[in-house]
């Protein structure tokens, strides 16, 4: 089951990567595209530079470790015991009826006879709703775990989000341009 968890997450670990990467590429594109078509260098314009307090990336391999850990690292305590409960919750649930699957099993295999060999119906469908409530347990335990890294990864990069009741909206007119700025 573990190793099902690790190449799940990695199928969505690795895009998420790959996609930060290319909005990277993109946004430089787009900022020498700018530049040349309004013959403007960019060192002219000001544009403030900001640096990340939080490492998306380490957030998310810290929650891919061991969930929660990256709402820890993103100072987001009071997310920890959900993914807790969560977690907790549905690996009750992939155990309990597990055992409750394998004893209707059991039972079913008890009740084929020489003279009924297809035993009884109501042990085998017990036996199959508990196999398949297992089934969606382990999904929604799946899901919790990649909800955790991604929730991890958007906190980060959320992190240093001004929130303030300080914003405001600015026009300024020059000479041949319209600047407009939007300030919070």
């Amino acid at each position: 089951m573990i190793n099902y968890l690790l190449s799940i997450s990695l199928i969505f670990f690795i895009p998420v990567c790959v996609s930060s990467q290319e909005i990277i590429e993109q946004k430089n594109n787009v900022q020498h595209l700018i530049s040349e078509t309004n013959n403007i260098s960019i060192s002219d314009r000001v544009v403030p530079e900001i640096e990340m307090t939080k490492v998306p990336l380490r957030a998310m391999i810290y929650s891919a470790i061991l969930p929660g850990a990256g709402q820890f690292y993103n100072e987001s305590y009071w997310k920890i015991p959900v993914i807790g409960a969560l977690g907790g919750y549905f690996v009750y649930g992939i155990v309990n009826n597990n055992n409750k699957a394998n004893d209707f099993g059991e039972k079913y295999v008890r009740s084929q006879t020489s003279s009924n060999p297809e035993g009884d119906p109501t042990l085998k469908a017990s036996r199959d709703f508990y196999n398949s409530q297992r089934d969606n347990f382990i999904i929604y335990l799946s899901i919790t775990y990649l909800v955790n890294i991604i929730d991890a990864y958007v906190d980060a990069h959320l992190y240093d989000f001004d929130v303030s009741d300080d914003s405001s909206v600015k026009l300024n007119p020059g000479f041949g341009k319209i600047n407009f700025s939007v300030s919070f």
